[in-house]
């Protein structure tokens, strides 16, 4: 029975990533794109870990999955701002929009 609810864990982790991938295919804005990409690796990493922590049952394999999520919650903000600066300092079109503003 743990494997099944594992698996079912696993699966819809999966289907979190799939998901995501087609809002970066779909939407043409860089930072749409990201911000779709962040929602689904968010949701499918934190899927993924639940159905693997199931899965191994270790306390000590389970405190080391624990870590992954807080080190992508940590550095996934800093990589995204660095990206998002240099998309609003580059793209003309949204200068233009902020200047608008």
């Amino acid at each position: 029975m743990r494997e099944v609810i594992a698996i079912i864990f696993l699966v819809l982790g999966m289907l979190a990533f799939i998901i995501s991938l087609f809002g970066l295919y779909r939407f043409r804005y860089v930072l749409n794109r990201m911000h779709a990409a962040a929602v689904g690796d968010t949701l499918g990493i934190g899927l993924i870990i639940i159905g693997l922590a199931i899965m191994s049952g270790g306390v000590l394999t389970v405190a080391k999955l624990l870590l992954i999520p807080l080190f992508y919650w940590m550095s996934s903000p800093v990589a995204t701002n660095m990206i998002a600066r240099v998309e609003a300092l580059t793209n003309a079109h949204y200068k233009e929009r902020m200047r608008e503003k």
